[in-house]
């Protein structure tokens, strides 16, 4: 069934308005497929993040760490020039083994949400001097959605060229996938590519606000040496100085809005939760493709945990490609529950939180256009 509100309104005066002579789009008919050399060609840091640089990076005065973390990065950044690490790409038909390289090969940032860690890592992305076809930027599900279109052996051989391979937000929910891509990355650490990683709270750490380095370098095992963890203190820079979230508009307002702006979709949030899981979440960045804004009338809170993870992925793919967010029914903060949000995954839910009100923000300018 499909879930746009894009048609004929019911919504008081808006039903014989001329807004409905232009229909918005609706994500809910969308079902779109992702071929697998799209999702290498897609390996880049998300739209927000294509102008990012160290020099954009602005460290909280109160937090040396972050000052720091430009520092090390930059310099980890100039000492991927030259040839591949390991000459594997240079020298594969000779006998003798290139020597190992010394050091560590990668870096783990350590730190809470909202500290701007994937700003560091897209910063990193964009200073290593190679070109983009030698580096490679996903999140930990995009990688692992890659073995799965790929296959291991030929994820191995794709990446192995590569110079640079970021992982933001690396996922150790499930112990399956963590064994695959901390194997993955052995693989591609022989082969001499450097990593860079920022991760995900692991479930049962409920008093932390952050993940810890320890945990990280433990659950990567053999990995761990390769690893130098960089600790970024900090308060979410998205809530730093500025208003709370705007109060959720009324169904007619997002309507109006949803028909007065072009390139915008309209869809009922309960029905936009029944088509998320129609569609495989490494799809969701496609779901958003030429998106200006997204409508949604009706929030409600999310009734189940595997409901509340898919709609986290499609906020993040949301605030990657930094599109606004215009709703009615209930604030973003109250979305999840209080179980959800003391459970394993609060981590995840309160980065969902965070983004989707930064989002909202970015909407009021849409109200009244």
């Amino acid at each position: 069934m499909l879930c746009s509100l894009a048609r004929p309104l019911q919504l008081g005066t808006v039903s014989t308005s001329p807004i409905t002579e232009a229909a918005p789009l609706s994500l809910c008919a969308r079902e779109p497929r992702v071929p697998a050399d799209r999702l290498v060609a897609e390996m880049v840091p998300p739209p927000r993040f294509d102008s990012v640089r160290f020099d954009t990076y602005v460290p909280d005065p109160n937090q040396p760490s972050q000052t720091e973390a430009v520092t090390v990065l930059s310099s980890f950044a100039a000492g991927l020039g030259g040839a591949h690490a390991s000459g594997a790409a240079k020298r594969k038909w000779f006998s003798k083994k290139p020597a190992a390289p010394t050091g560590p090969r990668g870096v783990y940032l350590d730190g809470g949400y909202g500290v701007g860690k994937t700003h560091l890592l897209a910063s990193l992305w964009h200073a290593t001097p190679a070109d983009a076809s030698l580096k490679a930027f996903g999140t930990f599900v995009e990688l692992t959605n890659l073995v799965g279109a790929l296959g291991f052996q030929q994820t191995v051989q794709t990446l192995s060229g590569h110079r640079l391979l970021c992982i933001d937000e690396f996922e150790l929910d499930d112990p399956g996938d963590t064994v695959l891509v901390s194997t993955l990355l052995g693989k591609l650490v022989d082969a001499g590519v450097a990593l860079a990683a920022t991760s995900n709270t692991l479930p049962g750490k409920l008093g932390e606000g952050r993940f810890a380095a320890a945990d990280f370098l433990r659950e990567i095992q053999g990995l761990s040496a390769h690893f130098r963890p960089l600790r970024i203190d900090g308060e979410d820079y998205r809530h730093r100085g500025l208003p709370e979230a705007p109060p959720p508009y009324s169904d007619e307002q997002v309507a109006k809005t949803a028909y007065a702006t072009e390139g915008a979709s309209l869809d009922d949030f309960p029905h936009l939760l029944e088509h998320l899981a129609k569609v495989h979440p490494s799809r969701y960045g496609a779901l958003t493709d030429g998106l200006r804004a997204v409508c949604l009338t009706d929030v409600r809170p999310i009734p189940d945990q595997s409901t509340a993870l898919r709609l986290v992925v499609l906020a993040d793919r949301l605030y990657d490609r930094e599109v606004p967010v215009l709703a009615s029914g209930m604030p973003f903060d109250r979305l999840f529950s209080e179980e959800m949000l003391n459970g394993g995954y609060r981590k995840k839910y309160f980065r969902a939180i965070s983004r989707l009100t930064a989002l909202a923000r970015d909407a009021k300018g849409l109200v009244g256009q």
